[in-house]
């Protein structure tokens, strides 16, 4: 009987997977919405929407890149409503990545009382919530959640979660300077880790992993839709390090993967391991330290007054790709990035369902 109820209580566990909490909570969100908020909220799965994305902050977002951040803020909503988006947020990110999700959200009333910003421009009920498609465990559907410094995509099929990615997470502050929650970083493994790693390589290991004296002033892709790097992956190959330091790549890139739900992780960490050793880079751009954190001038913006050298870092392989960036205010403003090269949007997936490029500029269309 113990057996029995063993695995009946294992088959209850595994019938409750991700992509069903997913098709649950977001049903449940959009029964929520009146007819005015859903105009704006749900979107054809084969529309060129599902592919706009950013990471900056708003307003003036418009004038800026061309179009409107579409989808239901927290702002917008009653208080039900964003229990029901808070439970979606949930289901799209493991236990970690919540967390982290929303110290960065959190950031948003931080960097507001440092700026002491009264116009709305940092606002921590600013993040949206779009959905593409009927919630389902049959055919194609997606939703996002997005605003400055979270950007999150997924999309289902027949009931599985087919793609995750671009995963985007920012912080600004990367380290709070001042006030209350002084030393906070919302980012701080992805930062520690992939350090730690650098200064255990030896003199003539770390001169092949330092691959520029000066970082990029953002992470290189961008909000580009496809992910792309020009020329040959730069760097370290993990075939030239000791099996400690793979490991500690490892570690690393488990940082990122585990962001996500478990089982989106777990995909994540079996193609890191499956890749090669000779063809996964970890590259690094700038200095080795960042300078302390200092407090800042309330009033005084907390972009752009870039650290002259920074710091930089990605990992590449075949198929994925992580880039980390920090070098605004003083490398005090960090973004960290997870794309994958075909796979993003779903696009690789979705291609020859949906006919190539034909529902929107570029996409779905191979390179």
């Amino acid at each position: 009987m113990l057996a029995l109820f063993s695995l009946g209580a294992a088959t209850a566990y595994q019938a409750a997977k991700t992509e069903q909490l997913m098709a649950e909570a977001a049903s449940r969100f959009l029964e929520s919405l009146n007819r005015m908020q859903l105009m704006g909220t749900v979107f054809p799965m084969d529309a060129s929407e599902r592919t706009n994305w950013h990471y900056f902050p708003e307003p003036g977002f418009t004038d800026e890149y061309g179009y409107v951040r579409n989808g239901i803020t927290f702002k917008d909503m009653a208080p039900k409503q964003k229990h029901f988006a808070y439970g979606l947020l949930s289901t799209g990110l493991g236990r970690a990545g919540f967390v982290k999700t929303m110290n960065v959200m959190a950031l948003e009333e931080i960097v507001r009382a440092i700026e002491d910003d009264q116009t709305g421009y940092r606002d921590t009920e600013r993040f949206h919530f779009t959905v593409f498609g009927k919630p389902s465990m049959t055919g194609d559907w997606g939703w996002r959640v997005e605003g400055h410094h979270v950007s999150l995509h997924y999309v289902i099929r027949d009931g599985e979660l087919v793609a995750a990615s671009p995963t985007f997470l920012g912080a600004n502050p990367h380290e709070v300077p001042q006030g209350l929650h002084k030393g906070m970083r919302a980012l701080a493994r992805e930062e520690d880790l992939a350090r730690g790693l650098l200064t255990s390589l030896d003199a003539g290991l770390q001169e092949k992993a330092i691959f520029d004296k000066q970082a990029p002033y953002d992470i290189v892709t961008m909000a580009d839709k496809r992910a792309k790097l020009d020329g040959a992956p730069q760097g370290l190959p993990a075939s030239s390090m000791s099996d400690a330091q793979y490991s500690d790549l490892l570690g690393l890139i488990a940082e990122y993967a585990g962001t996500m739900p478990p089982e989106i992780a777990a995909r994540r960490m079996k193609a890191a391991r499956e890749t090669a050793r000779e063809q996964l880079y970890f590259g690094w751009a700038g200095d080795i330290e960042r300078p302390d954190a200092k407090p800042i001038e309330i009033g005084s913006k907390t972009t752009e007054n870039r650290h002259l050298a920074g710091n930089y870092y990605r990992i590449q392989a075949p198929t994925f790709l992580i880039e980390f960036a920090n070098t605004q205010n003083q490398s005090n403003h960090s973004h960290a990035v997870w794309r994958d090269f075909s796979g993003d949007f779903g696009y690789d997936v979705l291609a020859a369902h949906f006919g190539g490029a034909a529902h929107g500029p570029g996409e779905f269309a191979a390179d």
